[in-house]
């Protein structure tokens, strides 16, 4: 019996290290270096080696604290449409840390709304608003995790001085948004600051003092004159610092990574060589957050296209052409930036437009490779997308390393426990003051 229990022992140990070092094989391979320690992200803290960093708004503890809170005051909102939901919603209003900081329903809704739920899922138009009065996004807004390696903001990549954006400065002044891009400033720098005046958000030295930042904003900015420390600016450049520290970095593929062969399941080690090899995601998917700053048509619906109830978008909204709403280049049209992976599996939500419900619906998706949306035009799909021949335990051993190989279970540790002013967050209207249990 201790001879077949030895035996059996051997034999598992053979097909871990066999899947160890064929997913080592084609990392080697797929790696810009040659190497699988390319995919490692660094620790959180570790702010010298954050990638894409602004060199107007190098990354600081004071900074990474001050974003935090930024982020989830609700405080700040200050200059909403009607004052029924002044300071009642937050960045976070449609950036839920249990839902892997993207919206918990299928569009985010800031200014406009009301309720909470567990998740956000509940979260509903405030009657007094009509549709076209909230302020809701056009597209599923991207999870704020992993930006550390984005360069330019948004699906389109419309915010960012450098990157991808050089060559397009003559659309910069068709949008007054937009002009921010003249100022020289890397993609969440530029972003976050158009961000707080879209969502209705201020910053100013009346109301960090009255909401109790003012010396935050001191230590975090010492080297701006006070006249101008306190204000947009400023805050969009905390808020940025803190996004490069979101990191999934304690998900079992990060652990695996760095030395721990225990950390992912072997059907999540086929599904990773699955990603790396038979089924070419990582010919686009290919850093170490999975993400890419380039922009692929693969054909699907956009958010207006869907069963759901809607707001401020519609077939001529310029952001359901992707990178050619914002380009005005034929060659942009319907394409979209290449996603980062991590941390998917809760979200419920998947695409720009929100027309997939699970992860076993986009590996099904791009396994048939068909795309789904007439208006789209076959010359602008991605050469990349075609039928893969996943067989269906393929589909499931992607499906597996997606959803929980990629999935970091700590990520609301990037939260704060509370908020200078006091308030609830993410919201802080009455109905999500219930939801949540904060009084």
């Amino acid at each position: 019996m201790v001879a077949v229990a030895f035996l059996f022992a051997c034999k598992k140990d053979k097909v871990d290290i066999s899947l160890d070092l064929k997913l080592t094989e084609k990392l080697e391979f797929a790696s810009p270096s040659g190497s699988k320690d390319s995919y490692i992200m660094p620790e959180s803290n570790d702010y010298a080696n954050l990638p894409n960093q602004d060199a107007k708004n190098p990354v600081t503890a004071a900074k990474v604290e001050l974003g935090k809170m930024l982020f989830f005051e609700t405080g700040i909102g200050l200059d909403a449409k009607y004052p029924v939901s002044k300071s009642t919603y937050s960045c976070s209003s449609c950036h839920v840390p249990s839902m892997s900081f993207t919206a918990g329903r299928f569009q985010g809704v800031a200014d406009g709304a009301v309720g909470f739920g567990d998740h956000g899922e509940a979260r509903v138009k405030n009657p007094e608003y009509g549709g076209s009065e909230v302020d809701a996004q056009g597209a599923r807004p991207l999870p704020t995790i992993n930006l550390t390696y984005v360069t330019n903001a948004l699906w389109a990549g419309g915010f960012g001085s450098f990157g991808t954006n050089v060559g397009t400065e003559n659309v910069w002044n068709q949008d007054t948004l937009l002009a921010i891009n003249h100022k020289g400033f890397e993609g969440l720098e530029a972003n976050n600051q158009r961000a707080l005046v879209v969502h209705r958000q201020v910053i100013n030295k009346n109301v960090t003092d009255s909401l109790g930042y003012t010396a935050m904003f001191d230590e975090a900015f010492p080297d701006i004159p006070a006249e101008e420390r306190y204000s947009l600016k400023t805050g969009a450049f905390a808020i940025a610092a803190y996004f490069r520290t979101i990191l999934t970095n304690q998900a079992p593929f990060q652990r695996w990574l760095k030395g721990d062969e225990k950390a992912m399941t072997e059907q999540q080690k086929r599904g990773a060589i699955l990603f790396f090899d038979k089924a070419g995601c990582k010919n686009c998917h290919n850093s170490p957050s999975l993400n890419a700053m380039r922009y692929e048509a693969v054909g699907v619906n956009n958010l207006f296209q869907s069963p759901y109830d809607v707001f401020r978008t519609d077939a001529s909204d310029l952001r359901n052409f992707g990178r050619g709403g914002f380009t005005k280049r034929e060659e942009d049209m319907h394409k979209y930036k290449v996603p980062q992976l991590y941390n998917l599996k809760h979200v419920g939500f998947y695409f720009h437009g929100a027309s997939k419900t699970s992860l076993r619906q986009v590996v099904e998706y791009f396994n048939d490779g068909i795309p789904e949306n007439p208006q789209v035009p076959a010359s602008q799909i991605s050469s990349k997308f075609h039928p893969l021949g996943l067989t269906k335990s393929e589909v499931e051993d992607l499906t597996e390393f997606l959803e929980n190989g990629l999935y970091d279970p700590y990520i609301e540790r990037f939260a704060p426990k509370a908020v200078m002013s006091g308030n609830c967050f993410p919201n802080n209207d009455p109905q999500s003051r219930r939801d949540m249990g904060c009084q």
